[in-house]
């Protein structure tokens, strides 16, 4: 097990590595950079701050900066937020996202999970029906149009919620921004368990559980679910590193001053420091939480060891 978890963090920093690089790549070859605007700037003072930021530089100069930089886990100062570093900024945004997504990923999970197996064990049903076709249902509706459809109902028409803004962790205002966000991941999961449980309910060793007397609940619980939930544990990594760090569109939409709301400021102002910097955390966001599903999957099945 040690050997499997080792092959699997070597490839964490080549990776990262890559991504920072073609990141780097696109925003040089972007026409344009941070300093230009509707007015060209005088060549003097056009000069001096490319003298300020090293851009005249050679470019495998500032490719070597930039990745030095990146392998000390220190990104420099935004261009943008004058004053303050990316780490400044990383600190700052991280437990935003990462309160949304966490809370999200815990609703889609719950619902999900529980919707997916009584979907399994009611097969055929109306039951099964019903839940399928509202999962087909989140998946095909996008999350900016769920969103303004969510606030236009529940903040304009009933007053119920809170439309937009920040209002603390555990607040009402996240209401919206979690159920908006999980609503796609819950009939993703909702559909991988009932297709994972329908599998193993039909398996050799089930019908040996039910064929020794055991309880039905104890049947799909204790032996059914291992098995029937694999492929919602593969799915989990990625889906929990995405609703962390792919929060760009929900911040956007209800105003949350999150990693994704600065990611696109960063985009549209060429800042390239605290782009590389989110982009990094990211990738390291990701690949950690991949890690963590093979290792899980590799102690609910073994054979994935080998």
């Amino acid at each position: 097990m040690l050997s499997f978890i080792i092959r699997r963090m070597i490839i964490v920093v080549p990776m990262v590595l890559l991504v920072v690089t073609i990141t780097w790549v696109l925003i040089r070859l972007a026409p344009g950079n941070f300093y230009t605007g509707e007015r060209r700037l005088p060549a003097a003072i056009e000069k001096n701050i490319r003298e300020k930021y090293g851009l005249d530089k050679p470019w495998y100069v500032q490719y070597g900066k930039m990745m030095g930089n990146t392998l000390r886990g220190d990104f420099g100062d935004s261009l943008q937020y004058r004053g303050q570093s990316v780490n400044q900024i990383l600190l700052r945004t991280l437990p935003v996202s990462a309160t949304l997504g966490l809370l999200a990923y815990l609703s889609a999970l719950i619902v999900g999970v529980s919707a997916g197996m009584l979907a399994a064990m009611k097969q055929n049903t109306t039951l099964d029906h019903a839940s399928m076709a509202l999962a087909i249902l989140g998946i095909s509706l996008p999350n900016f149009v769920l969103g303004p459809v969510l606030v236009l109902l529940f903040s304009l028409t009933l007053y119920w919620l809170p439309p937009a803004r920040w209002g603390g962790f555990l607040s009402w205002n996240l209401v919206l921004p979690v159920v908006t966000l999980s609503v796609a991941y819950m009939a993703y999961i909702a559909r991988l368990t009932r297709a994972g449980m329908l599998e193993v309910l039909r398996a050799d060793y089930i019908r040996t559980a039910r064929a020794k007397g055991l309880p039905e609940r104890q049947v799909i619980f204790r032996h059914a679910s291992r098995g029937g939930l694999l492929p919602v544990v593969s799915y989990t990594g990625p889906a929990l590193a995405f609703l962390i760090t792919g929060t760009v569109v929900i911040e956007r939409i209800f105003a949350l001053p999150g990693l994704g709301n600065y990611f696109i400021n960063a985009n549209l102002n060429r800042d390239e420091p605290l782009i590389i910097g989110i982009v990094a955390f990211m990738s390291i966001t990701i690949l950690i939480f991949n890690l963590l599903v093979d290792i899980a999957y590799a102690y609910i099945d073994p054979r994935i060891r080998y």
